[in-house]
């Protein structure tokens, strides 16, 4: 027997509301399911206490969104800033009522979509923007170093404008700062004191490979009285992984790139009275020539000294240098007579100054002189063990290593 096309349709759409249940509406021309509805204008379904107007809002009040009738909840509420960044609220059970659990960013525009649902849930959406109004006390960041091409032993820095003594606003600037790095790369902020802040890796930082430092504190609340400010974003190429090694016993300098030894050179060091730092410093530029006088450093009388200097390498803010010093050949490779710093060859003095770059590492052992200090005289950062530097964090302090937060986060693979 041959069915009729129209059999066949009223059959079919018979079988299907049937494996569907009952109130499902497959084929027909009954009411539409109000789920499929597109959002209506749910103006009239919610209240909030902060209005959209025509003058900023108090950042410091929170948010609230209320259900204005009972037979309509609210299901959903995503407020973001004008960077992107989304305020953290609470929904009641009810649907009543939702309310923000953190404060909002001082002097940034809020966009708030509420999504509702009426007693038939139909959906609704309602959608209001908002300024709020900034703070009188700004947190400005300033990153260092200057944007370019350093060593693997490059600290970054973050000078603030103000300073930050309590833990939890330190907690608060510090979540705020953020590195981004090659994967895999653990690192951490370390409060030099309450306005300077450095960024170091566990390690070195791989080579030829590249870090950025953003803020995100623009508007976020610090303290009472602080509220943070745009910050201009830093980005730094690495390079070849540069390591000098001054042995002030031996008289020589070892220089490797990437792992490999490509010159030693005779040198001279500080004499005793004036005997050169050890440990790991960093470069802080070059200069061609300078003139350097014992009077600038504290020293006079007898070992007062007034030279010009060329390919100078500066290591130290006291005026630690690696330079030309033709006057010391004789001496160089065999005992140190130096004020402190290392002295070698024109020739060699050329060659180092041209294959150093800032960032780069220059390492001194052997000597009977004092530690190089870790702050205060240049970046004597990498002196310091990881373990210490992590309690030099407020996020860090106090946790063990790969189990707080903060190095779960970074930890966590990416996808």
């Amino acid at each position: 027997m041959k069915h009729s096309p129209r059999l066949w349709t009223v059959l079919s759409c018979s079988l299907l509301v049937a494996s569907l249940g009952a109130g499902a509406t497959a084929c027909g021309s009954g009411d539409k399911n109000p789920l499929s509805a597109r959002p209506y204008d749910a103006g009239d379904q919610v209240a909030f206490n902060q209005s959209a107007g025509k003058r900023p809002v108090n950042p410091d009040r929170p948010l609230e969104i209320t259900a204005k009738n009972s037979g309509g909840r609210i299901t959903d509420v995503l407020a973001v800033d004008t960077h992107g960044r989304r305020l953290a609220g609470e929904l009641s059970a009810k649907g009543d009522r939702w309310h923000s659990t953190t404060p909002m960013a001082s002097g940034v525009r809020y966009t708030v979509i509420v999504s509702t649902e009426d007693e038939r849930g139909a959906p609704g959406q309602r959608t209001l923007t908002f300024d709020t109004t900034p703070s009188k006390g700004i947190l400005k960041v300033e990153f260092g170093p200057d944007e370019g091409k350093y060593g693997v032993g490059q600290p970054i820095t973050a000078e603030l404008s103000e300073p930050v003594k309590d833990k939890a606003a330190r907690a608060i600037v510090e979540r705020g700062l953020v590195v981004d790095t090659p994967p895999g790369v653990e690192g951490a902020w370390h409060w030099v004191d309450d306005k300077n802040l450095h960024y170091r890796p566990k390690d070195y930082w791989p080579a030829n490979s590249a870090v950025s430092v953003r803020s995100n504190l623009e508007g976020v609340r610090i303290t009472d009285e602080l509220h943070g400010a745009v910050a201009k974003p830093l980005k730094l190429e690495i390079g070849d992984r540069v390591e000098v090694t001054t042995d002030a016993s031996s008289h020589y300098l070892t220089f490797k790139r990437n792992g490999e030894v490509i010159n030693t050179i005779p040198v001279t060091t500080g004499k005793p009275g004036f005997s050169t730092r050890n440990g790991i410093k960093v470069v802080l530029g070059k200069q061609y020539f300078v003139q350097m006088r014992g009077d600038t450093v504290g020293i006079g009388g007898s070992e007062y000294y007034n030279l010009p200097v060329y390919y100078a390498t500066r290591v130290t803010w006291s005026g630690e240098y690696v330079h030309a010093a033709p006057w010391s050949v004789g001496s160089q490779g065999y005992e140190n007579v130096s004020h402190g710093c290392t002295g070698m060859s024109t020739g060699n003095a050329a060659w180092f100054y041209e294959n150093i770059t800032e960032g780069d590492i220059v390492q001194v052992i052997n000597s009977i002189g004092d530690d190089m200090d870790v702050f205060g005289n240049g970046f004597g950062d990498w002196n310091m063990d990881w373990k210490d530097w992590r309690q030099g964090s407020a996020l860090l302090k106090g946790t063990q290593e790969g189990r707080s937060p903060v190095d779960q986060a970074r930890l966590r693979p990416t996808v």
